[in-house]
């Protein structure tokens, strides 16, 4: 086994002061971004680990096993990938502190088999629930159950804000929304008809999504009957029939808001009727898919979100409300919010 790294060593290698090292260890300031990132990197390189973080780490270590659970949709492609790298990280960082992590996906959009599930991740033990399901008073009735028993619940990518859950993490969706909304009025002509494509209602996100993006679109002086709106269920034929059906009947159509997973149907569907390039096209959530689609000018704008991080976070919290009685922090939970073009991409 090699000898410990010390400080000194560390030091030494950035070419900083033990002081300076110090600083960087403990999140203190009057540290550049440059010297921070440095010896940062050094740290990364080396695997130090302080003697006050490699006592915590034991003290972790020897506590009782921890159970959480994970409840997942029956989403496939960029979310469940993203997501589930997220998961992954976060297992990695748990499971040397003896928590575990296990993991249900639901088959359907089917209420009782979310609820379902929950029951079987709390018969299996789980102290803990990171959840992303329908908006469902069903579902919302046993998290609130699970609160009376003392078993928080973090819900991410779609909130269940009727329910007792711990914290939401992810965008502020109706906000994302109206984003869309403020970039379709700026793109359409004042007259123009725009689709709004939702996947499913009964999902918090997706529905916020929705309502900002109207909401939005009808202070900028458009009316409710420019917008139309199609429910898709992130199904590329179902999605790809809707836009088909809705350019076949509006030949007008100035504008498309996919607030659903399924844009490449979109634009092939687009493309099909021969309107690409006539008609604008923002989405959410980037990808090579989408990027590709930005790069080819099938879509205008898109607004991303981290996926990643919403896998992670939850089930981190978890385990520090759990294990160390703190509270989630507001602005860890909510993602950023930016615009991506093919110029900016």
């Amino acid at each position: 086994m090699g000898k410990r790294i010390t400080i000194q060593q560390i030091a030494e290698r950035a070419g900083v002061s033990r002081g300076t090292v110090d600083r960087v260890l403990n999140h203190r300031s009057y540290v550049s971004a440059e010297v921070r990132e440095r010896v940062l990197a050094v740290i990364a390189e080396t695997g130090y680990v302080s003697p006050k973080e490699e006592y915590r780490q034991k003290k972790e270590a020897a506590r009782p096993p921890l159970k959480l659970g994970v409840l997942l949709p029956n989403w496939g492609d960029q979310f469940r990938q993203e997501v589930q790298a997220g998961i992954g990280r976060a297992c990695q960082e748990l499971e040397e502190q003896n928590v575990q992590v296990m993991i249900r996906r639901c088959e359907t959009e089917i209420p009782g088999e979310a609820v379902d599930l929950l029951d079987e991740l709390i018969r299996e033990g789980a102290a803990g629930l990171a959840v992303c399901a329908l908006n469902d008073p069903g579902i919302e009735k046993r998290i609130n159950r699970l609160a009376e028993q003392k078993i928080p619940c973090v819900t991410f990518n779609s909130d269940l804000p009727g329910s007792r859950r711990l914290c939401f993490v992810g965008q502020e969706m109706n906000k994302a929304g109206r984003i869309a909304g403020e970039l379709m009025s700026r793109c359409v002509p004042g007259k123009g008809m725009v689709l709004a494509a939702v996947g499913n209602r009964r999902f918090d996100g997706h529905r916020q999504r929705l309502e900002g993006f109207c909401d939005r679109m009808r202070e900028r002086g458009f009316d409710s009957g420019q917008i139309l709106t199609a429910e898709t269920f992130n199904d590329y034929q179902t999605t790809y029939a809707a836009v088909a059906e809705t350019l076949n009947k509006h030949p007008d159509l100035a504008g498309i808001y996919m607030a659903n997973l399924n844009v490449s149907a979109c634009a092939e569907a687009v493309r099909a009727a021969g309107r690409k390039g006539e008609i604008r096209v923002i989405c959410h959530d980037i990808n090579e898919s989408i990027r590709r689609l930005l790069l080819e000018g099938s879509v205008d704008f898109t607004i991303p979100q981290d996926f990643e991080q919403q896998g992670y976070l939850p089930l981190i919290l978890l385990r520090d409300y759990l294990r160390r009685g703190t509270g989630p922090e507001e602005g860890k939970r909510a993602g950023r919010i930016g615009i991506i073009c093919a110029e900016n991409m």
